[in-house]
């Protein structure tokens, strides 16, 4: 099943996206802050997200592993 059609596997790879571009930004910044607009800026905002929203973020990775690893 794709992960559009099934809610937990969305919320996975929304997670994994927003985890992967604060990763990435915080190797190469220069990479992701350079151009705002287009694909890169969808990615750059992600960064945007995962460093000012850090604790909520880690809260649901953690949450989101636990489902994984315990309720499946």
């Amino acid at each position: 099943m794709s992960a559009i059609f099934n809610f937990q596997s969305l919320l996975t790879a929304i997670l994994l996206l927003i985890c992967t571009c604060a990763y990435i930004r915080s190797l190469a910044p220069s990479i992701l802050d350079r151009n705002n607009t287009g694909l890169l800026g969808i990615f750059s905002k992600r960064a945007r997200i995962a460093e000012r929203q850090s604790p909520h973020v880690a809260g649901c990775c953690i949450v989101m592993a636990f489902r994984i690893l315990f309720m499946q």
